[in-house]
């Protein structure tokens, strides 16, 4: 009955909650337990609130035994990447500095949740800070991928991506600063949506760079992506950059595939040196695919985007040092040193040392030097100009194009610890998302089969212009019908048993 439940889409679920077939109890019991039966080796999850979690399972049921009416993903369990606040729920951010900490009230996005009655069941592992393409960086111990466990799940993301492969969750809620929902969701089989930036609200999700952060769903799904998109965007007074703005139709799109007549570009800056073979062979079938399925494919030329990498590396580190600035070992967390001999820049400083791994250190020193005095010209405003060079190559595209396509990441899943050495080598692991952030437009990322020389997922990634995230759902639900027709799904008929 569990292995039952677990193979279910969220769709299928709040269906079987809602007519009665299955109670949301059962539900959530079914994956608890699949929890426990594989998180041991996935690491998955940093917290399981299983009180909680039943606790809200058994409201959804009582509010059927009234016959009120259920939401869309009433009962459906959820995986929440911990740099979302929970009140009552630890919040960590995969970091020391916040080891312990309990918030004392809910993001938008989780009181967004707990109003649509999704069941949330605990808080998943990612880099520290958000900050990393593998997981590797939380300071709680890395993610094992569930295709196969010595490889990387994704990042900073791979808690989330990695619970919905092993199927410990049939939703999840990730964030994307550079790609952090996308790449994961390449390298698992899964579905990873980033949303226009300003359309799901960044209130209480703790920041890393706050012009490029962005909240977004993640699903085995186009169409479970999509109902779970619909519950978390909309406009929201607590933060400044949220788009008051009505919520693109994403369901309807999801319901209704096709890309007949649209035209597709595909990108030439996004192919090349250091892009696996096997992910190449795979997004040029996708590519045919598309032709197949009434699509016109557009050549299209954007020259900046190979400047993405250099540019997100100064601005997102800058805003970074900023940001972490708060964590000061006075106000909350942890508190290094504070014997009464020291004085607070003492503390603060022992704290820092202490909280934050290497990787956190590394961006806060590269982005504190780029806005020093002397500096800041040449290196962080010289990087915004480029991000505005980059929106430009967009608009451009978009004046030719209804959507854009692309690999979502140049390789597959690479091993736990080939890359942690080399910062520049897990860089590039964005090459293909980046972009998109520093413009602001809405990307996904579906499974579009696995390379052949090692059996592992690869990711088709697909670009709209801002507020178009219906096109997403539109042409991400053909590929996905066409995929699942000629070759079966990647993940629900292939993946590995843990």
């Amino acid at each position: 009955m569990t292995d039952n439940i677990i193979k279910l889409t969220a769709a299928q679920i709040a269906e079987k909650i809602a007519s009665g077939e299955l109670t949301a109890v059962e539900v959530t019991e079914a994956h608890l337990a699949r929890i426990d039966a594989v998180d041991e080796k996935v690491h998955a999850f940093l917290h399981v609130d299983r009180e909680g979690a039943l606790a809200q399972a058994r409201a959804v049921d009582e509010k059927r035994a009234r016959g009120e009416k259920l939401g869309p993903l009433a009962g459906v369990p959820l995986a929440l990447k911990d740099i979302f606040t929970t009140e009552g729920v630890p919040t960590t951010v995969g970091s020391k500095i916040l080891e312990g900490w309990i918030p004392p009230y809910d993001a938008t996005v989780t009181k967004r949740l707990k109003a649509a009655d999704v069941v949330i069941l605990g808080k998943t592992n990612m880099d520290e800070f958000a900050m990393g393409s593998s997981t590797e960086n939380s300071a709680y111990g890395p993610t094992g991928n569930p295709w196969d466990l010595t490889k990387i799940p994704g990042g900073s993301g791979g808690g989330s991506s990695a619970a919905l492969a092993a199927f410990q969750t049939p939703l999840a809620i990730g964030t994307d600063t550079g790609g952090s929902i996308r790449q994961p969701a390449a390298v698992t089989g899964t579905v990873g949506v980033k949303p226009t930036y300003g359309a799901v609200s960044r209130f209480g999700m703790v920041a890393f760079s706050s012009s490029l952060d962005q909240g977004g769903p993640c699903a085995r799904t186009v169409l479970d992506a999509a109902l779970l998109h619909e519950v978390i965007a909309g406009h929201d007074p607590m933060d400044s950059t949220s788009i008051d703005a009505p919520v693109p139709p994403v369901v309807e799109a999801a319901r209704n595939g096709s890309v007949a007549g649209m035209r597709v570009g595909v990108v030439k800056q996004f192919r090349g040196e250091g892009y696996q073979a096997g992910v190449i062979q795979r997004f040029d079938e996708s590519v045919e695919l598309l032709k197949e399925l009434g699509a016109e494919i557009v050549e299209l030329d954007c020259p900046s985007f190979d400047l993405g990498l250099s540019a997100y590396y100064l601005i997102a580190p800058s805003e970074c040092s900023s940001n972490l600035a708060r964590f000061d070992g006075l106000r909350y967390g942890l508190r290094i040193g504070d014997d009464g001999s020291r004085s607070a820049e003492e503390v603060t400083s022992l704290t820092r040392e202490a909280g934050f791994g290497p990787e956190v250190k590394r961006r806060i020193m590269l982005g504190t030097y780029a806005l020093s005095s002397g500096y800041y010209d040449a290196y962080y405003g010289s990087a915004q100009k480029v991000r505005t060079l980059i929106t430009r190559d967009f608009e451009k595209a978009f004046e030719q194009v209804d959507v854009i396509v692309s690999p979502t990441t140049p390789t597959t899943a690479f091993a736990i610890g080939e890359r942690v050495d080399d910062p520049m080598a897990m860089y590039l692991a964005d090459l293909c998302t980046i972009p998109t952030n520093l413009a602001g437009n809405a990307a996904m990322s579906l499974p579009c089969g696995l390379a052949p020389e090692d059996n592992l997922p690869v990711g088709l990634q697909i670009i709209a212009p801002a507020m178009q995230d219906d096109r997403l759902y539109k042409v991400g639900a053909a590929v996905e019908a066409a995929f699942v027709e000629k070759w079966g799904h990647p993940l629900l008929e292939e993946a590995p048993s843990l």
